[in-house]
């Protein structure tokens, strides 16, 4: 019965403080907003970093008349190397394939390629290591290999590449940058917190200032401090909900709008289809972030100028 009583005084209180619940509102919803757009913000570039980590690969490009039994042969050799997580060989045939389905609106190439009579293009050997950082190990083995054919002159290698050590640096950069962007973040959300939890601190003075006749009578015949307190802690965590519920559904159109963009220019991560498939992440750390902001304000308001 007395948390049924609690919990009509709170929303009495809530009801009856309009002006001063809407202003509580509206700075949490900005609050929670700041804290979802940098949820979705690390979402997505950690997974555009993740996504140029799994694309860095090593092409090796054979000569047109390397033998194919030294190539896989040196295949088997890359194989046994503990840093090489897999490798896929594409025979020459299917490399002048692929270059004429890229290159099949261009009329003039086709035509060169017809006019040569035989395929100017070597087999390729693309390999994955484990780690981004071992593709130089990987290309001091096929330089100390040598990769010779059997009359020992020719090099059957035309080129390698891959993820070099200058392209890491700049992908550690980017890296770097996210960190730093995350951390960014974090700071521009705690101190929206507090300026939250000040602002609906001064607001619920407000509200408590308008019942201190009721909570003088109420101290005078005995209430308890927590039976004092808890309707404008509840009052605090309707704040939350509603803030919450709010910001909820203001990702819904704007996620909608930018899903396709995200997708196209982020590492493939659509923020509509990632906040529909996360959605119950999003409404625990919103709505759970607006309820302890409003039941914290609430709580140092009473504590701290009424004095119970």
């Amino acid at each position: 019965m007395t948390v049924k009583r609690i919990v009509r005084a709170g929303f009495l209180d809530f009801w009856r403080n309009g002006f001063v619940s809407l202003a509580s509102i509206l700075v949490m919803t900005v609050t929670l907003f700041v804290v979802g757009t940098t949820m979705f913000a690390g979402v997505i570039l950690t997974s555009t970093i993740s996504d140029l980590r799994d694309k860095a690969d090593m092409s090796v490009r054979f000569t047109p008349d390397a033998p194919e039994d030294q190539i896989l042969g040196l295949q088997k050799s890359i194989n046994a190397l503990p840093e090489v997580a897999s490798t896929q060989y594409v025979s020459a045939d299917d490399t002048l394939a692929a270059f004429q389905s890229r290159h099949q609106d261009n009329q003039m190439i086709l035509q060169a390629l017809d006019e040569l009579g035989t395929n100017p293009l070597g087999a390729v050997l693309d390999i994955k290591a484990k780690d981004i950082s071992q593709y130089d190990a990987i290309a001091t083995f096929l330089k100390q290999q040598q990769a010779l054919s059997t009359d020992g002159q020719a090099n059957i290698i035309d080129s390698v590449d891959y993820f070099d050590a200058q392209h890491r640096a700049a992908l550690d950069r980017l890296e770097q940058i996210t960190n730093s962007a995350q951390r960014l973040g974090l700071a521009i959300i705690l101190i929206l917190i507090f300026t939250t939890i000040a602002i609906s601190f001064s607001t619920l003075r407000l509200a408590i200032y308008t019942s201190r006749e009721e909570i003088q009578v109420m101290r005078l015949v005995g209430a308890a401090r927590f039976y004092i307190r808890a309707p404008f802690m509840v009052e605090g965590v309707l704040y939350g909900l509603i803030a919450g519920v709010i910001t909820l559904l203001l990702f819904y159109p704007l996620t909608y709008w930018l899903g396709r963009s995200t997708a196209d220019f982020f590492g493939g991560i659509n923020v509509f289809s990632y906040y529909l498939s996360h959605f119950l992440l999003f409404l625990g750390a919103i709505i759970g972030t607006g309820v302890v902001l409003g039941a914290v304000a609430s709580y140092l308001a009473v504590r701290r100028y009424l004095k119970i």
